[in-house]
């Protein structure tokens, strides 16, 4: 292929990325019903952006940068919930449902072969949303939102009716109900009907989240939404079995799922869910798994959580969607840790009620694997990820133009490529100047999860990055002072300069743990974060504590992955640096230390041996919720080792250094105190 062939190509490969970003910004930002995940989206804009950073010759008159952001239509009232909306860990198979059993029993220090009572009912594919009660009376109805805040969408559901204004007789003074809203298929097709092609919705989950999150709520109250609760929020009523929840939803008129089954036999469970897999098809809504979850609620609460997920519940999806269709390009994508990954570009075909183009083929180790190229025949599917996988080739292509191979430059800046043992992802080790990598660390910095600046989208930190406005993640905060240059950009005014900078300023009060995870180290996700933040209470523990091994190893729960890219992290001296710079400008909220009146508040403490009356993992979750802090190994900082049968080296290490020994019984009496 010449030159001018390749320039024809980029031509119109950006058409097609400008047709495509429009139409899905339309989809999401105007119609409230996205038909592609959010994640998808985002690999279109990237490609696109860094076409036009190596081709700014061929950049369109009216490509997708051209327009900054796009109007919201709906502006809700935000709601705490009283409880948070926790989401679901998966399971797929037989197996992985018998490891949930036995996980729990572990926990709870019960013996393997004894039975526990489980309730399931079909996972119902809609929006969920959060009932409370208040003395009787529904006081609001608000989606999930980010499991902590939700929005307040009280009017809308005014013509669901099997939601009472008012609960009947024996309700407790305050409960929060959740379950699904949803449209059954017919009423799906019957608003689609009377839509343009345009205007369609993709499937009835969107529909029922599009009519649900109307500002105008008659066109909500038109739409014949359904609800069926599934679970219960913060009560003041103490329920001992959940299936007595289930009991008082009938009295009060609330619908729970028909497809129920209560059973001790994970093997009758597993037939159910199987019988429910195969009747899916013939169900008036739908439904994408069976969720299982322990019926005692003691338990489940002593059980607590894993980060957002129960450890009582768990989702056991149907099989997988899948779809044949041909991948016409494979892109490689940069990461935000310099990760390359390349990803087909497919004829779009239709895969579960959304339209699917792109599909991860994970990396080049893959792609060797299923020997894939360009022009193959393949089968996509999606399970439990949002975004597509290629899980083989149905037909090979008669020719390809060229073979797929590891790049040993990054795609974007030119740097060098590099794996790492044990690892099959392939990354760019140019950290500090790579465009890819830059650009997604501003990005995650922003990002609602991290500092959560409104009118702060990838958009415009591509274009202030390109305009040098910006060069690393503490430029924001100096943004203010230059408000005639943006002012003058196209899309930007005074208005909406002085909301970003409005925003950006309210984002410089944050919580450390939501610091640590903004400035996007290796494997610190949320639950990482807040272990850290949980152990060091302070930015400056933080930055000093973080460059010994010894300290991190230390730290109950955070992996070594995680302790390896910490070191790494703070071996940079321009990494501490920055983090400098952005302490001088934030507010870092030090972690509160819980206010329990409990001997083990504050303490560190390791345990060793065998415990009988309960096992290791809820005796450290126990204590971590009096205040103590669980370290993995004995040092100096050490107050109390807990005792169990058969203690190892660890307490003739403990008499050594003069460290406090505490006996299984000692530990739990002075738990409960």
């Amino acid at each position: 292929m010449n030159k001018k062939d390749d320039i024809k190509k980029i031509k119109k490969r950006l058409k097609q990325l400008s047709k495509l970003i429009n139409e899905h910004n339309i989809h999401y930002h105007q119609n409230d019903k996205p038909v592609i995940s959010d994640g998808e989206f985002d690999k279109l804009v990237n490609e696109n952006a860094n076409l036009e950073k190596r081709f700014p010759d061929l950049i369109l008159k009216y490509g997708p940068n051209k327009k900054v952001g796009s109007s919201l239509k709906n502006k809700f009232k935000k709601t705490i919930h009283k409880s948070p909306m926790l989401s679901l860990g998966n399971a797929f198979n037989f197996n992985e449902l018998k490891e949930f059993d036995e996980r729990i029993k572990k926990y709870l220090n019960i013996e393997i072969e004894k039975k526990l009572e489980y309730v399931c009912e079909a996972k119902i594919d809609g929006l969920s949303l959060n009932l409370t009660y208040k003395k009787g009376f529904l006081i609001s109805a608000a989606t999930r939102g980010d499991g902590i805040t939700g929005e307040d969408v009280t009017r809308n559901i005014s013509n669901i009716r099997n939601i009472p204004k008012k609960l009947s007789d024996k309700f407790p003074d305050f409960i929060e109900i959740r379950g699904e809203v949803f449209l059954k298929r017919n009423d799906f097709e019957k608003i689609n009907s009377k839509l343009d092609d345009k205007n369609k919705f993709a499937n009835p989950r969107n529909a029922a989240a599009g009519s649900l999150r109307q500002l105008d709520f008659n066109i909500s109250r038109a739409r014949p939404l359904q609800f069926l609760a599934h679970g219960i929020g913060y009560s003041s009523k103490e329920f001992d079995y959940f299936d007595e929840f289930y009991l008082d939803l009938q009295k009060w008129g609330i619908n729970k799922n028909n497809i129920y089954l209560k059973s001790s036999d994970i093997h009758s469970i597993f037939e159910f869910y199987k019988k429910v897999n195969d009747a899916r098809s013939s169900l008036d809504y739908d439904i994408d798994g069976l969720v299982v979850k322990l019926d005692n609620i003691a338990n489940q609460k002593r059980l607590g959580n894993v980060g957002k997920n129960p450890r009582w519940a768990i989702a056991l999806k149907f099989s997988a969607e899948k779809a044949k269709t041909v991948i016409q390009e494979i892109d490689l994508q940069v990461g935000r840790t310099g990760s390359i990954t390349p990803v087909a570009r497919l004829k779009s075909i239709n895969l579960g009620g959304v339209m699917v183009s792109n599909a991860t083929l994970h990396n080049f180790d893959e792609i060797k694997k299923k020997n894939i190229q360009i022009g193959d025949t393949v089968e996509i599917q999606r399970a439990g990820d949002v975004i597509p996988q290629v899980v083989r080739v149905v037909e090979k292509a008669d020719k390809y133009d060229k073979l797929i191979t590891p790049p040993k430059n990054c795609p974007i800046c030119g740097g060098k490529t590099f794996k790492e043992k044990n690892e099959a992802v392939l990354r760019c080790q140019n950290t500090y100047e790579c465009y890819a990598q830059k650009i997604s660390q501003i990005i995650h910095f922003v990002s609602k999860k991290a500092l959560n600046i409104d009118g702060f989208g990838e958009k415009q930190v591509k274009q202030f990055y390109d305009l040098k406005l910006i060069k690393d993640v503490s430029d924001i905060f100096k943004l203010k002072s230059y408000r005639q240059e943006i002012e003058k950009l196209e899309g930007w005014g005074e208005l909406s300069f002085n909301n970003l900078i409005n925003s950006i300023e309210k984002s410089k009060t944050i919580d450390l743990d939501k610091f640590i995870y903004s400035i996007g180290i290796r494997f610190i996700g949320e639950v990482n974060s807040e272990i850290l933040a949980k152990e060091f209470k302070n930015i400056k523990n933080f930055i000093s504590a973080s460059k010994s091994t010894v300290v991190l190893s230390n730290i109950d729960g955070l992996g070594p992955k995680a302790i390896n890219s910490i070191k790494d992290f703070f071996s940079f001296k321009q990494n501490i640096l920055l983090l400098e710079r952005l302490s001088s400008y934030l507010t870092i909220e030090e972690e509160k230390i819980a206010n329990i009146d409990n001997f083990f508040n504050g303490k560190n403490i390791v345990f060793t041996g065998s415990l009988t009356s309960i096992s290791r993992d809820e005796a450290k979750y126990i204590a971590k919720k009096v205040g103590a802090k669980i370290q993995s190994s004995i040092t100096k900082s050490t107050n109390y080792l807990i005792v169990g049968q058969k203690a190892g080296s660890k307490a003739k290490k403990a008499k050594e250094l003069d460290i406090n020994t505490i006996t299984e019984d000692e530990f739990l009496k002075k738990i409960n105190s």
